[in-house]
C-alpha cells in the first residue's frame, strides 16, 4: 500500500502541496489528473524525497516516514520501495540501453555484470527494444529513450513505479508506444502512480483517478466516476476545458488536411 496523509510542500513562501491525502493499494493503477500548476509532479516527487516534504506521513510498502523528522537511512529506505520514470528520461548518456538498465542492478544491488546484462536484455526485450542494447541515448528515439527508462525502473522490482509525465515531452508519433508498454505492465497488477495529461489513456488505463488542483486532492473516483459523473465543480470545469481544447485540435486538424489536400472540383 502507499498511503499519504497531510503532505505538505511550500516553495519559500509559495504553498504548493495544501494537505494531501491519497491511497493507493497493491497492484492499483492510480492515474492523478489535473491542470497545470496543481501540484501533481511535485507531490510524486516528495513520495521518494527528490523534493522534501516540509511534513506529512509517508508509506509506501513496509515503509512509513514522517517526513518533518526523516533522517537520511529513512529516506533511503523508502527509497528502495519505488523507481521512477521522468518526463525527460534522465538516460547516462555515456551509457548504452543496456548499460543504463543494467547500472543500478550492478551499482546499487550488487549484481554480477554478466547477471545484471542477462536480467537488463530480458526487459529491453520486454519493452521491444532487442535490438537497440548497444545504441547510446543520442542514437534513439524519445520514445525508444523513454521505453529504456522504463525498462530501467523495472529492473530493481520496485514495490510501486512513479511516472511523471511520461509522454509530456514527446512528440506524437511516439506517445502511442510508450503507452502500449504501460499499458502491458498495468496488466501485470504492478502497482503504479502516473501523473499524465493524456485523459484516454487515463481512463483506460487507471483504476482509480485522483482530481488536483490548487494544491488540493479535489475528487478521486473510477474513471466512470470522475470523467463521466464528476461531482465537484472544480472536475467539471477542468474536464470541460479539456473536452473543448480536444476539439479545437480536431477541428484544426480536419481544416489544415483540406487545405493540404483539397477535394477535386
Amino acid at each position: 500500500m502507499i498511503k499519504v496523509t497531510d503532505l505538505k510542500k511550500s516553495f519559500n513562501r509559495t504553498e504548493v502541496l495544501k494537505g494531501i491525502n491519497f491511497e493507493v493499494n497493491d497492484g492499483e493503477v492510480v492515474v492523478i489528473i489535473g491542470p497545470s500548476g496543481s501540484g501533481k509532479s511535485t507531490m510524486l516527487r516528495c513520495l521518494n524525497f527528490l523534493e522534501r516534504p516540509d511534513s506529512g506521513l509517508i508509506q509506501i510498502g513496509d515503509q512509513t516516514v514522517d517526513a518533518s523528522t526523516a533522517k537520511r537511512s529513512d529516506i533511503n529506505r523508502l527509497r528502495l520501495q519505488t523507481s521512477m520514470v521522468f518526463q525527460h528520461y534522465n538516460l547516462f548518456k555515456n551509457k548504452t540501453a543496456l548499460q543504463n538498465v543494467a547500472h543500478a542492478l550492478i551499482v546499487s544491488k550488487k549484481m554480477k555484470k554478466s547477471d545484471a546484462f542477462e536480467k537488463s536484455r530480458a526487459l529491453l526485450k520486454e519493452v521491444g527494444l532487442s535490438d537497440k542494447e548497444d545504441n547510446y541515448p543520442v542514437a534513439l528515439s524519445g520514445g525508444q529513450q523513454q521505453r529504456v527508462g522504463i525498462a530501467r525502473a523495472l529492473a530493481v522490482s520496485p514495490y510501486a513505479i512513479l511516472f511523471d509525465e511520461p509522454t509530456s515531452s514527446l512528440d506524437p508519433e511516439w506517445v502511442g508506444e510508450v503507452l502500449r508498454v504501460i499499458a502491458r505492465i498495468a496488466e501485470e497488477r504492478k502497482t503504479m502512480v502516473i501523473v499524465t495529461h493524456e485523459m484516454e489513456f487515463a481512463r483506460e488505463i487507471a483504476d482509480r483517478v485522483v482530481f488536483m488542483a490548487d494544491g488540493f486532492v479535489v475528487e478521486e473516483g473510477t474513471p466512470e466516476e470522475i470523467f463521466d459523473h464528476p461531482k465537484n465543480e472544480r472536475t467539471k470545469k477542468f474536464l470541460q476545458s479539456y473536452r473543448n481544447s480536444s476539439a479545437r485540435r480536431e477541428a484544426a486538424l480536419q481544416a489544415t488536411e483540406q487545405f493540404v489536400s483539397p477535394e477535386a472540383p
